[in-house]
């Protein structure tokens, strides 16, 4: 993560050549050679390069004859977005230098705004450093700043590639002095870990190899150490011909001698460690062949017990997690799987519930971490077996030589016993088939982010999946970690920050673990303003991070074993706006089709990165999500698109939804120009369905929307508003103003005035319905205008029913004129839908015209106006809208006289309302007859179903 210096803006080489604005986004830059173009300019800030090494820089072969020309443009594109964010302001400035000849540019930049040169400050001060420990936190910081192969993204020119290549053996021999630093501390598993990565990704690089076989033997992971020695001695004679240079060979001699482990205070450590609950087991015990021990066995020297991990401290809760180990435990020869996402506890549970049943194995206990998601490389089988097989008291002299039989030697020597085997951090079946004991009396446990059915299916493992901790269990892992002193306190004095900083923490006991570690070091800020800075969604998983552990490492480990589609497809989920997702929205993201992007969930979800909660039905954790925000996009790939291909999708499938849950009615708007059609399209087969979706999508909804807005995507904006208008109408108490407003500023930036009085409308009613009816009419008189020069009747008809609703139910009574105002309008909007053939309109229009003629005293219109909208609303228009009209039809007809015929409709309607179950129409229709079984007239105060604004947008 690159440190925030003070410049507004910063420059990136190490890694994909960017521009950073203060606000933490990247800069614009264009094309590869005016990436190319600024790198060769950074790479030498403050001093000026000629065209001529410009133009080495930017083409990798015979440049074109207006190569000069190309140059001159690419600066002056470069100047307009350096000018546009204000570089200038910073110190920064590409300037045309007039000293030469030949004309060039030069690049003046703060020092510390270009990450080059404050890596090569931190490593000067590494070097001066008289502490170790200060060395080792410079060079972090300094390693900190690569964010990939330094220049990527320019033209693969001759002095790019030099200036590159340099750049990597600086950082490469900045890991090694990293190591060294570790090893001045007596941290040589540290140091080990550092030299293992990038040993793995340059195997030929002998000084490398060498550190890190030193930096394994120190550690007490000797033939860890062997391993790497001989690998890199094959890979040498195979790929160069060569035998291992004296550094190397050196290397190998001392650990033979057991020179290499001098200085390691005495600690004997290894990714292997074994207890024994009682002592040594017999010799004889080691061999499966009965009777008594022959003599070249008793001779064999019994190990002392090595160290088994430490009872996790702070655990708490997981009893049924304990109790289905238990149970799992129960069978001969058991294996239990124990399976979650990075940092849910996994290994934790494993330890603790060894401990807690140390009693049950009499033989021991072996621990081995198999490194499938570790900075270390994956531990190799041979490996893995030779230290099972020393910890069990094999001498390394009678060690067999091929992985078969050491296999064999190992269920041979396990037959016998009663052992417990913890294989954690297991990646793949195959890795751990191998290191499974023999006999009846042995348990393996295996941990895992994957969920290893194969192992499950060939092996009959018991599954135990671990699910993040609930609310109480969350806010009891962060009193507990926070020691018995201070966890009660601070817990006990902020309990609802507590519950809200375990929900920011996603229920992941590695987070709660960093966030308890943070209040730790200061606890007088208190709960609540960790909670308030880990609520910033930008800075949340830099905040759960403390020296080299955090949220972000763990998950990039579980990234980096996934295959190529499964990378692409995470990474575009950190643009998805809600959390949770079908495989339609996935593919949507992932710009792929339907097969390849199940094979992708699949795999998310095999690595916990995404949970399946349902069929086809995934949620995505925040800090999960997050992580996959964080990720930057390789050179190779483009992910521009992926917002855009997300809000498409959404838009199409609200189309579908608005259409189900309104049959009849038209769309309120269409899609944008340019609009993509997704792969497929959710199916919505009833107005229940559509709802249930719409309801279930909410935040979704909103959240793209105002990414919308964010992104300068207006056009897409409004339409993701307003196409949610079924279910605003349905539950319109249930503050949609905020939203509605966003959707008409929006429309607004769009300059539509369609969308504009759309908008209007909608949030008019909302408004109306809310009890603001001031606010409400501002709205609503201005609608219609706005529809009228937008050449919509549909959206004025709209505009010009609601505005009537609104002033019959809140407008003040002038002089006896607003009662006639209200049929104007109406009168209006009726023409209107006639014009635009909109039958649903034409009913909508009807219905409050025999509403207003009713409550007016005239229930022979009433009646017409009512009829003649029931004529139209047959299916597939919405039923609540038939009973809303055969109600008012009923009202009107008893108005007149016509009680037998009232009757009959009022009895319809009411059954329609029961059928569909709309308890407002029930209402109405019930108090109706009522009225009407009463010998109330026209209109009783039971009335319809109140008939508001247009239900639509």
């Amino acid at each position: 993560m690159l440190v925030r210096v003070g410049a507004r803006v910063e420059f990136r080489l190490l890694g994909s050549v960017a521009v950073v604005a203060a606000d933490g986004r990247e800069l614009a830059l264009g094309s590869p050679k005016r990436r190319s173009l600024l790198a060769a300019l950074a790479l030498n800030p403050g001093a000026p390069v000629g065209i001529d090494r410009l133009t080495e820089a930017l083409w990798e072969e015979e440049p074109p004859r207006h190569a000069r020309t190309v140059i001159h443009n690419h600066v002056s594109g470069l100047r307009a977005v350096l000018a546009e964010h204000r570089a200038p302001a910073a110190g920064v400035e590409l300037a045309t230098d007039g000293s030469g000849g030949s004309g060039g540019y030069l690049l003046r930049v703060p020092e510390a705004a270009v990450d080059v040169r404050r890596f090569e400050r931190l490593v000067r001060d590494a070097h001066g450093a008289r502490e170790a420990g200060a060395a080792v936190a410079a060079l972090r910081e300094a390693l900190a700043l690569w964010r990939g192969p330094a220049l990527a993204g320019t033209e693969p020119s001759l002095p790019l590639q030099c200036a590159a290549q340099a750049l990597e053996e600086l950082r490469l021999s900045a890991v090694e002095e990293l190591a060294r630093a570790h090893g001045r501390l007596g941290d040589h598993g540290a140091a080990a870990g550092v030299l293992a990565a990038e040993a793995a990704l340059h195997p030929l690089r002998e000084s490398l190899v060498a550190a890190l076989v030193v930096a394994l033997g120190r550690a007490g992971r000797r033939p860890e150490a062997l391993e790497w020695f001989h690998r890199t001695r094959r890979t040498l004679a195979e790929q160069l011909g060569i035998d291992p240079g004296a550094e190397l060979a050196e290397a190998h001699q001392l650990l033979l001698l057991g020179d290499v482990a001098r200085g390691s205070a005495g600690a004997r450590g290894s990714a292997l460690t074994s207890g024994h609950a009682v002592g040594p087991a017999p010799v004889h015990a080691l061999t499966s062949r009965p009777g008594p021990a022959p003599a070249s066995a008793a001779a064999e020297p019994v190990p002392a017990p090595w160290p088994f991990p430490r009872r996790p401290r702070g655990f708490s809760g997981r009893e049924d997690e304990l109790a289905a180990l238990d149970r799992a435990a129960r069978a001969p020869g058991a294996i239990a799987v124990v399976t979650g996402g990075a940092g849910v506890g996994k290994t934790a549970l494993a330890v603790h519930w060894a401990h807690r049943r140390q009693a049950d194995f009499p033989d021991g206990r072996l621990f081995v971490d198999l490194c499938g998601h570790s900075p270390l490389p994956e531990r190799a089988t041979g490996a893995v077996l030779r230290e099972l097989l020393l910890a069990l008291g094999l001498p390394a002299e009678r060690m067999p030589s091929s992985p078969e039989a050491l296999a064999a030697r190992y269920r041979e020597l396990t037959a016998g016993r009663r052992m417990l085997i913890v294989l954690d951090n297991a990646r793949r079946s195959e890795q751990v088939r191998p290191l499974l004991p023999d006999g009846d009396g042995c348990v393996t446990l295996v941990t895992s982010r994957d969920r290893l059915g194969g192992l499950v299916a060939s092996d009959a493992a018991r599954p135990v999946p671990l699910a993040e901790l609930s609310a109480p269990q969350s806010v009891s892992l962060l009193a507990t970690t926070l020691g018995p002193d201070l966890g009660p306190e601070l817990v006990g004095a902020e309990p609802e920050a507590a519950a809200r900083l375990a929900r920011l923490c996603d229920g992941l006991p590695l987070a709660l673990r960093l966030a308890a570690a943070r209040l730790a070091t200061c606890p007088h800020r208190g709960l609540a303003a960790l909670a308030d800075e880990l609520a910033d969604e930008q800075g949340r998983l830099g905040l759960l991070e403390v020296e080299d552990t955090s949220v972000a490492a763990a998950l990039a480990l579980t990234v980096q074993h996934l295959s190529a589609p499964a990378r692409r497809l995470f990474r575009r989920l950190g643009t998805h706006t809600g959390t949770t997702l079908d495989s339609r929205t996935a593919a949507a993201l992932a710009g792929c089709e339907l097969p390849d992007t199940a094979g992708a969930l699949g795999q998310l979800a095999t690595a916990h990165l995404v949970v399946e909660i349902d069929r086809d039905a995934y949620t995505l954790h925040d800090l999960v999500r997050l992580y996959a925000r964080s990720l930057r996009t390789p050179p190779e790939e483009d992910d521009s698109d992926t917002l855009p291909r997300l809000l498409d999708h959404l838009l199409n499938t609200l189309l579908a939804a608005s259409a189900a849950a309104e049959p009849g009615s038209e769309p309120c708007c269409a899609l944008p120009a340019g609009a993509r059609r997704p792969v497929e399209v959710r199916p919505f087969p009833d107005r229940a369905s559509a709802l249930a979706w719409y309801a279930a999508e909410r935040d979704t909804l909103r959240g793209a929307a105002l990414a919308a807005v964010g992104a300068g995507l207006h056009d897409r904006a409004w339409r993701l508003v307003l196409l949610q208008w079924p279910l605003i109408v349905w539950q319109v108490r249930d503050g949609w103003v905020p939203l509605l407003e966003h959707g008409l500023a929006a429309a607004e930036a769009d300059l539509d005035p369609g969308a504009q009085s759309r908008a209007r409308a909608l949030l008019g009613w909302v408004l109306l319905e809310e009890g603001r009816p001031e606010e409400a009419l501002v709205h609503l008189e201005r609608a219609p205008g706005l529809a009228a020069l937008a050449g919509d009747r549909s959206a004025q008809a709209v505009a010009l029913v609601n505005l009537a609703a609104a002033l019959t139910r809140y407008g003040a009574p002038g002089p006896g004129n607003l009662p006639a105002r209200v049929r104007d309008l109406l009168g209006r909007a009726l023409a209107l839908a006639e014009q635009a053939g909109r039958a649903d309109l034409v009913a909508l229009a009807r219905q409050h015209l025999a509403d207003t003629c009713l409550a007016g005293g005239d229930p022979e219109a009433a009646a017409d106006h009512a009829a003649r909208g029931l004529a139209l609303a047959e299916p597939p228009f919405p039923a609540a809208r038939r009973v809303v009209l055969q109600t008012l039809y009923g009202r009107a007809l008893a108005a007149t006289g016509r009680r037998e015929e009232a009757a009959r409709h009022l009895d319809a309607a009411l059954r329609a309302a029961l059928a569909h179950r709309y308890d407002e129409g029930e209402a109405a229709a019930r108090a109706a007859l009522r009225d009407l079984s009463g010998g109330a007239g026209a209109g009783g105060t039971g009335g319809a179903a109140r008939t508001g604004p247009d239900r639509r947008c």
